[in-house]
């Protein structure tokens, strides 16, 4: 019999699994094998924050396993924060150490990794009605156009009419690009198509920015209490919010505060404003918002962009302005947002995290913070210090791209291990609030199409960005790998995201021409129809909202776990180019196919690049 010395996500082995509050008591045990003859064992954990080191000895558990040498010990985790630990056994042949190797398990060795213990804030908890539901992204430019007139737009805009035509890039010798096009979706355009939302199952629209700038992805902000005129009004938004309110969903805003744009009200480098602008005059108002190195001409700007002046988050001013009584946190949720979206959330001081959750807390106890964080966000290191982002001081939850690389890599040809690998890390190291929170996404506004990425070849043009229009054979691998990952996407735990058109099939290479029109008329009616049943399952499956994971097969290319709460919910994933048999645990025997073929001795064909899901009702 072999003996496993530990692994942190059995609760034989560690009770409770995962992350734990503050003030909780954490049960850890080790098996060693009898002929070891060890004396002593002890658990050495460290706090990352402090850096202290505790060596807990560990005391016999005899009744535990009559196969090994058992040791248990109790840790009280008393604050929030990380902690690393390891164990230690003294032997005939000197002290060993247990460390976990790459599947996590433990192993017998001198030296290695940690396992992380997160502990966060008792009083942690994130809002319930994002739970279960369904994000819909929307870049405004690009979703729907309502025709209605607009006033006030500035006449340096390229306004387009030919819905659906390539977006224009036009970057100068350094890659800059100083004209955008527009093709006029607008927040009234949004309302008229929110009875389609509702279609897909979609509880919460997030929308990319919508503040006055100057470029059509306004990640350039020009004035973050003003609509840009070119999607409407801040009456048009409120009427908006009201509308998706009635139809259950719920709004959250994109917050760049990391940046303004160049060419705004705080900076106005270009005049376009009053002279009161930071780049104007050291009189100003917003100069102490920003880093000059040399007035006026030399300041520091987002990674080197130089129409994105870089903000002093910490500045006292700033902080208030954004975060403050009557500061732009509370403005728009006073006029209808029920949440935030923090673009580039690492990249934000805590001192500001901290306090924009307690503004937004104060303003509505039940307003969502998502962050935008593409690795791990538990242990993310940045600006030299471990972040703090999920223990209940800072965010919600985070955009989930381990999640969505792993999937990705999948569909691809990777290995079912590796993604089952990176579902459960996550589950392992995130406070249960956030993860029934976290965004997980296949495809956003930074990322090139999912049926293109899925479908093609990755092959671009000159520029780096276009790529072709899929061949119809690519098109048709792609469409398929969509149903799959999206399967997969949708019942893993957390929240699933559908970028604007990706339910419909619309390709796109790499930024900008990954924001292409949404093809109304021209979609993929077999793709949305999936979506539609998707985004039903999400509704009317309990599991789906807080349930427990758990893998139960995971090799080569076909993965299977399942979602259990009062009822259940299995994903069968196939990525071969071949049909594949797998066999049905018993206890899933008397399912109901929702999607895929149906049970057959004892088993499920999953077709080539397909997944099946079945559903077991509660009694």
């Amino acid at each position: 019999m072999q003996i496993i010395p530990f692994n942190s996500r059995d609760h034989f082995y560690k009770s409770p699994a995962g992350a734990v509050t503050a003030g909780s008591d954490v049960f850890f045990r080790i098996l060693l094998p009898l002929k070891k003859n060890a004396a002593q064992a002890r658990l050495v954990i460290r706090d990352d924050y402090t850096g202290e080191i505790r060596i807990l000895p560990m005391t016999p558990d005899p009744y535990a396993s009559p196969d090994a040498d058992c040791r248990k010990v109790t840790f009280t985790s008393c604050k929030a924060g990380l902690w690393f630990y390891f164990f230690e056994v003294d032997t005939p042949h000197g002290i060993k150490q247990i460390r976990p190797d790459h599947e996590g398990n433990g192993t017998v060795k001198g030296g290695g990794d940690y396992w992380q213990l997160t502990v966060y804030n008792a009083d942690f908890t994130t809002p319930d009605w994002i739970k279960g539901g369904v994000i819909y992204q929307v870049f405004p430019d690009r979703f729907f156009n309502s025709g209605k007139p607009k006033k006030d737009i500035p006449d340096d805009r390229i306004l387009r009419d030919d819905w659906g035509a390539s977006s224009m890039w036009e970057p100068d010798e350094k890659g800059a690009v100083h004209r955008y096009d527009f093709f006029g979706g607008d927040l009234r355009g949004i309302v008229e198509k929110l009875d389609r939302l509702a279609e897909l199952g979609v509880t919460v629209l997030y929308l990319n920015p919508i503040f006055e700038a100057h470029s059509n992805h306004r990640y350039d902000t020009a004035d973050y209490l003003k609509v840009d005129p070119l999607l409407g009004s801040e009456d048009d938004f409120k009427a908006m919010c009201g509308h998706a309110e009635a139809r259950g969903i719920r709004v959250i805003l994109d917050g760049v505060f990391s940046h303004t744009g160049a060419d705004s009200v705080y900076f106005n480098k270009f005049n376009r404003y009053p002279p009161a602008g930071a780049f104007n005059t050291k009189d100003s108002p917003y100069y102490a918002w920003f880093f000059f190195n040399n007035w006026p001409q030399d300041y520091r700007s987002w990674w080197g962009v130089d129409i994105l002046p870089e903000t002093n988050e910490t500045h006292p001013d700033f902080l208030n302005f954004i975060a403050g009584e009557g500061g732009v946190a509370g403005y728009w949720l006073n006029a209808g947002a029920c949440g935030w979206r923090l673009d580039v959330a690492d990249e934000l001081p805590d001192e500001f995290l901290t306090l924009f959750r307690k503004r937004v807390k104060k303003v509505n106890p039940e307003a969502f913070i998502l962050g935008e964080v593409w690795e791990d966000a538990s242990n993310k290191i940045s600006y030299g210090n471990r972040r703090r982002f999920l223990l209940g001081e800072q965010l919600d939850s985070v955009m989930n791209y381990p999640f969505a690389n792993a999937i990705i890599d999948y569909a691809k040809g990777g290995n079912a291990e590796s993604l089952a690998k990176s579902v459960e890390n996550i589950l392992e190291n995130y406070p249960e609030p956030a993860i029934h929170t976290m965004m997980n996404h296949i495809g956003t506004h930074d990322t090139v199409r999912a049926v293109t990425l899925l479908g093609g070849d990755g092959h671009t043009a000159a520029n780096g960005r276009y790529m072709p229009p899929l061949t119809s054979e690519q098109r048709n691998k792609g469409l398929r790998l969509m149903k799959l990952v999206s399967s997969i996407q949708f019942t893993l735990p957390g929240v699933p995201s559908i970028y604007y058109g990706d339910e419909a099939g619309l390709e796109g290479g790499k930024d900008p021409f990954n924001r292409g029109c949404y093809p109304w008329g021209n979609e993929d009616m077999d793709l949305l129809s999936h979506y539609k049943a998707l985004g039903k399952l999400r509704k009317n499956c309990e599991a789906l909202k807080e349930g427990n994971y758990s893998t139960l097969f995971a090799g080569g290319g076909l993965l299977a776990f399942e979602r259990r709460g009062k009822d259940a919910v299995l994903t069968v994933a196939n990525r071969d180019g071949s049909d594949v048999f797998f066999k049905l645990p018993e206890n899933w025997l008397s399912a109901r196919t929702f999607l895929g073929n149906e049970p057959c001795n004892d088993g499920i064909i999953i077709p080539a690049y397909s997944a099946s899901l079945l559903v077991l009702q509660s009694p």
